[in-house]
């Protein structure tokens, strides 16, 4: 039985995430659709959303598989609008409060309700960031709708894979079943296996009674609904049928990523050709959010801002002149006791 949430870490960090959005000047919005879904999405104020008076770009953000968009996109806010975006951040369906009786369970569904709500939020056009599961349906939404998708991002979202790369042993996992046990985690010895896949650099401490405490918040609703989203995901799914997007795409890929391998992070390159940009950022996995999330960030506002954005070799997020200045920041902080101590200056 969920112990009352005055008692539940998760529930507490999950309140927090939901005041870094509303302290960031996002407010809650629900959007009822033709089939009868709703999709939740984080908007702007009442006079940024308004398309009459808001000059600003619009940026959408959809989170991934592992949890709703507050956990995911909370850390970047302030840095983007302080950038001069607008940003909209959907719950996708079966995710936080979206919800459908539609039982169509396919990315191109995902898109299509995305792309409804953001119209009734009075957004046509917009930059679109999506990753993992929601790269996929960045990607689906990009195709479908080219006169409203301007520039795409792709952050570690496998695309490109085939449904025969389970069997061949491109991922830890080798049918749907088993990537339903490991993405719709039940027990504290799944979730502890996804998050040690997820990060470069996993927690060396993951007490069980934690563990099973995200698991009752916020992986208890909506099982059946997200394994049947795995399934319509992989099943079937060819390179061959996989259409080509127009828009400038950036994709970002954690070089030690066990969950989607970087091999798909070049098949995609590979089948977007020179319209893309590949990024890999070094000593990350999966979750690059979470472990660069400055090198992330910069990335974001720089090929959405900068109309100059070039790719350089060893890439990690920062250009030449940024390494140096961060480099000299970080030694003027350095105490003489620091130095003294035969620990690592930076």
């Amino acid at each position: 039985m969920p112990k009352p949430g005055w008692l539940s870490v998760t529930a507490a960090r999950d309140r927090c995430y939901r005041r870094a959005f509303t302290s960031a000047g996002l407010r809650p919005a629900l959007f009822p659709l033709s089939d009868g879904a709703t999709v939740h999405i984080w908007i702007p104020p009442p006079s940024a959303s308004s398309s009459s008076s808001s000059s600003k770009p619009a940026l959408v953000l959809l989170h991934g598989f592992g949890a709703k968009a507050t956990w995911q996109w909370a850390p970047f806010l302030k840095p983007l609008i302080n950038s001069g975006f607008d940003l909209y951040v959907p719950d996708l369906i079966f995710f936080g409060d979206s919800f459908t009786p539609n039982p169509d369970r396919s990315d191109s569904y995902q898109a299509t309700s995305v792309m409804e709500a953001l119209a009734s939020a009075g957004v046509d056009r917009f930059g679109l960031v999506g990753t993992s599961y929601g790269g996929f349906v960045a990607y689906q939404m990009a195709v479908m709708y080219p006169d409203s998708v301007e520039k795409l991002i792709i952050v570690s979202a496998g695309v490109c894979l085939e449904e025969e790369d389970l069997a061949a042993g491109l991922f830890p996992v080798s049918d749907v079943a088993d990537a339903a046990g490991l993405l719709v985690p039940q027990r504290p010895e799944e979730l502890r296996r996804l998050v040690e896949l997820t990060f470069c650099r996993p927690p060396m401490f993951m007490p069980t009674f934690f563990l099973q405490d995200f698991i009752e918040v916020m992986c208890s609703e909506n099982i059946k609904e997200k394994t049947e989203l795995l399934e319509a995901l992989i099943s079937g799914r060819k390179l061959a049928d996989l259409t080509k997007v127009n828009q400038e795409t950036l994709i970002i890929w954690g070089e030690q990523d066990r969950v989607f391998p970087l091999e798909l992070a070049h098949r995609l390159k590979k089948h977007l050709g020179d319209n893309s940009h590949l990024v890999v950022i070094k000593n990350a996995g999966h979750a690059i959010n979470r472990e660069k999330p400055k090198e992330f960030c910069n990335l974001l506002r720089r090929f959405f801002v900068d109309s100059s954005f070039k790719i350089y070799e060893n890439y990690n997020g920062y250009s030449r002149k940024e390494k140096w200045r961060d480099c000299i920041q970080r030694f003027s902080k350095s105490s003489i006791k620091r130095i003294d101590s035969g620990r690592p200056l930076l």
